[in-house]
């Protein structure tokens, strides 16, 4: 790959990243009721899915999804229903107001106990976060060729793409979970810390529907 090409990508890397996704708003919600340390299990399952989107469209598998019109409604109303479960999930967890964490079962945060969720479950929601998102396949499907020279063995370009994706990626996530995690102190009490879960909850709600609004590419 030639570094003019890689330049290109990495600058594309960073834009996609940046830009607000189910993605940044996952690694919000949880670095707000988590912290940044716990958060970043949840980012690896976000890299992990991100990866998996990444293989599947370089290697030409996301093209063949786009063009079956069922298989990328499947996935589209798959990543659509988890998206708003996940909405569901956040409007409705719990938070009670306490003194201590006595008993290990939450995460007690200024006198609050938020709902346990454990780093399986947490690196599983990033997972399944990503890799059900057809949005992603779909900006995969068209970006990626851009910066794959036929000519070139498929599988090292494969590599440096999926590389640089998810580092600038998991940059990213941590700096969003870091901004929300520095949040806390705005969220002290059980009301407050409710009113958040229903904001992130609606978010994720939205950005779920939306993706029933996602069309393949013609052809």
């Amino acid at each position: 790959m030639r570094w003019e090409i890689w330049l290109a990508y990495f600058a594309a890397c960073w834009a996609i990243a940046v830009s607000p996704g189910s993605g940044a708003v996952l690694s919000m919600s949880h670095g707000l009721s988590y912290g940044l340390r716990k958060t970043t299990t949840t980012i690896l399952g976000l890299q992990t899915g991100l990866l998996i989107v990444l293989l599947v469209a370089g290697g030409g598998l996301g093209a063949l999804l786009i063009a079956s019109e069922h298989a990328f409604a499947a996935v589209k109303t798959v990543g659509a229903l988890y998206l708003i479960y996940l909405g569901v999930q956040q409007w409705r967890a719990r938070v009670e107001q306490e003194s201590s964490d006595a008993n290990g079962e939450g995460k007690s945060q200024g006198g609050i106990r938020v709902a346990a969720m454990s780093p399986r479950r947490r690196f599983a929601t990033g997972l399944l976060t990503n890799v059900t998102n057809p949005k992603g396949i779909v900006f995969m499907v068209a970006v990626l060729p851009q910066f794959i020279d036929a000519a070139r063995p498929l599988a090292p370009q494969l590599a440096i793409l999926a590389v640089t994706m998810c580092a600038v990626d998991l940059i990213v996530m941590h700096g969003y979970a870091l901004l929300a995690s520095r949040m806390q102190g705005l969220f002290r009490d059980a009301r407050a810390m409710r009113w958040q879960n229903r904001v992130f909850g609606s978010v994720l709600m939205a950005v779920g529907a939306a993706l029933f609004f996602v069309r393949r590419q013609p052809g």
